[in-house]
């Protein structure tokens, strides 16, 4: 999963250091997490036709997905186009170490897999790609509004831009972890680091982007009603996603950790209660599928 270096404000105005990540609580929700994914991939249009080469094959697409996390997503992308090379890009090398042990390599349609490492708020791309995709990533990245336009023009003619991020800060998950941290018994360690996942438009706003860099888009947003099982549900899926600023903030304070999750749970079971059958976590997300012109 992408981690950002937003200068999220603390006592020191330090920029606080990028999260750790852990691919392997991530991956405890896989099935919901990636479920946007798909609908976002059913939404991508056909790629654009290649020229045959020299020996009279076609050759694959070349596909970047950026904040790749542990890869399992960047997997699907080759299920649709199996003789692509698909490069998936991460900042975190927990997750891209997880990414290589798991599906880098060929792939059975006779393209390839294969992960680096990069900052997304800094990444340009080296060469044409034909679809450029990022899942649940962008959210870390305040600047990524801002390099639409390299990125579209990285595209061959016909290529596509599309991503999906949360659009749920205002929800009680996000909101009560943002005011948890500023309360007065954790704002000096842990200040800014509930809010640091806030940085994008809404729907409308995007739309506006893609059709002034001269592109046909397709922007719409979707709530899940996810029901979740298992005892603190809802806290276990932000420990993989949202809480991860605040428990590398928070280091190896084994303390500091027991307490502010105990306060945090006590808030989430009362924001979201458990019913017969699981804990309902309304999820909304934000679609965009930007096509270049041919």
């Amino acid at each position: 999963m992408y981690s950002d270096t937003a200068r999220a404000g603390t006592p020191t105005s330090t920029a606080p250091t990028a999260p750790t990540w852990d691919p392997q609580q991530y991956l405890r929700h896989a099935g919901h997490r990636t479920r946007p994914f798909l609908d976002l991939l059913n939404r991508i249009p056909e790629l654009p036709t290649l020229p045959q080469t020299s020996s009279g094959g076609t050759p694959g697409a070349r596909i970047a997905d950026l904040g790749c996390g542990p890869g399992n997503v960047t997997a699907l992308l080759a299920d649709r186009w199996p003789n692509a090379r698909i490069t998936g890009f991460d900042l975190s090398p927990e997750m891209l170490h997880r990414a290589d042990q798991e599906y880098a390599g060929p792939t059975a349609g006779g393209g390839r897999l294969d992960f680096h490492h990069a900052d997304l708020a800094s990444w340009l791309p080296d060469e044409p790609y034909d679809l450029i995709v990022s899942n649940a990533a962008l959210q870390w990245v305040p600047s990524h509004p801002g390099s639409f336009g390299a990125w579209i023009n990285g595209l061959r003619p016909g290529g596509t831009f599309a991503f999906q991020i949360p659009g749920n800060y205002r929800a009680p998950s996000h909101a009560l972890l943002a005011e948890q941290c500023d309360t007065p018994r954790w704002r000096a360690r842990l200040a800014g680091h509930g809010a640091r996942y806030k940085h994008f438009l809404e729907p409308a706003e995007y739309l506006a982007r893609f059709t002034e860099l001269g592109c046909a888009a397709d922007v719409w947003e979707t709530t899940y009603h996810q029901l979740l099982q298992g005892p603190d549900p809802v806290l276990d899926w932000v420990k993989g996603t949202a809480l991860r600023p605040v428990l590398t903030a928070l280091g190896d304070d084994e303390e500091a950790v027991a307490a502010f999750l105990a306060e945090y749970r006590d808030r989430l079971r009362e924001a979201y209660p458990t019913g017969p059958r699981g804990t309902v976590f309304p999820f909304r997300r934000i679609f965009a599928v930007a096509r270049k012109e041919a």
